[in-house]
């Protein structure tokens, strides 16, 4: 016989070790439930990589499978370097687009970005707490517009703006769906921007403080650095955005087949001339086959432009 401290309670030996026994079974049996969820847990985020994994390199085997088909009858050197696309004659020219898409691009990253960086450094340094509560929910409201609608607004009334200020008949081209463009990224970049540039200890700044610089020093020298990772993000996003963009830029960029040398000269892109002419297009054609091999390209480009934008993320860092 046993008696169990401070309980008052005396037990044999056989009853306290069955009761040491049980004990022992329901946490053992704990550790079994926790370590199979834990388990299975685990199981279910690599499946799901995997399965995110499996849905890009599928699209990227089937547009590159299905667009190589175009060099059966076209060459590499037509495709990529001629401006001639007249698919009735099949003559399948790409540059025209492919040039555009990466003009458009660089238009609208070299208006959004400066403009994104400026309106984040207003919210998250210079502006009380009760502007900011009422801005960022604005730009929140702007990330969540469809594209249709930018495109409408800008076939309404930045068109006949442009033709008003410039005196020109047209007022479509590379200029009027960069400025759409750059509309409609800004919201993004500059709150991802604006919650980077936050994130930063404010013992940074007390620390630039203490040093006599002043607010513009510390904002530029110190801040801007500290968050430059966040911004590269927000600007990959803005890029990307601006790279799959379709129906805002198809309403203001006049998707005609001509090389964009002028700003307000109607061209067209990867992205509008698909959708102008997927529906039109037999299946089994060259013309088709074209159109994937456009769709990977644009696949490409943004997979080039992110892997360009974080080898220079890693080299700022470096340094």
């Amino acid at each position: 016989m046993m008696e169990v401290p401070n309980s008052g309670t005396v037990y044999s030996s056989e009853e306290l070790g069955r009761s040491l026994e049980s004990s022992s079974g329901k946490t053992f049996g704990r550790r079994a439930r926790l370590a199979f969820y834990n388990r299975t847990f685990k199981i279910v985020c690599i499946a799901s990589a995997v399965f995110v994994c499996l849905i890009l390199f599928s699209i990227l085997f089937l547009m590159g499978r299905t667009g190589i088909l175009t060099f059966e009858t076209v060459s590499l050197k037509t495709f990529f370097f001629s401006t001639d696309w007249v698919p009735e004659n099949e003559q399948y020219g790409a540059f025209v687009f492919i040039f555009g898409t990466i003009a458009l691009t660089l238009l609208t990253m070299l208006i959004s970005v400066p403009l994104s960086l400026l309106i984040a450094i207003f919210l998250s340094e210079m502006t009380p707490a009760w502007l900011k509560n009422a801005l960022r929910p604005v730009l929140d409201l702007l990330v969540g517009i469809p594209s249709v609608v930018y495109g409408f607004l800008g076939l309404t009334i930045l068109i006949p703006m442009l033709r008003s200020l410039t005196g020109t008949s047209l007022g479509d081209g590379i200029l009027a769906a960069g400025i759409v463009l750059t509309i409609m990224v800004l919201p993004t970049i500059s709150r991802i921007t604006d919650d980077s540039i936050v994130a930063v200890p404010k013992k940074f700044r007390d620390a630039s403080y203490a040093l006599g610089s002043t607010r513009f020093q510390t904002i530029v020298r110190v801040v801007i650095p500290a968050a430059r990772s966040g911004i590269m993000y927000a600007v990959i996003l803005g890029m990307a955005r601006a790279i799959g963009e379709t129906m805002a830029v198809v309403m203001v960029i006049g998707n005609t087949p001509q090389l964009a040398d002028a700003l307000f000269k109607p061209t067209s892109v990867l992205t509008s001339n698909i959708v102008m002419q997927i529906p039109n297009v037999p299946f089994d054609s060259t013309w088709n086959y074209a159109l994937y091999m456009m769709g990977f390209i644009l696949l490409l480009i943004s997979l080039i432009m992110i892997i360009a934008v974080r080898l220079i993320q890693g080299k700022g860092v470096k340094q």
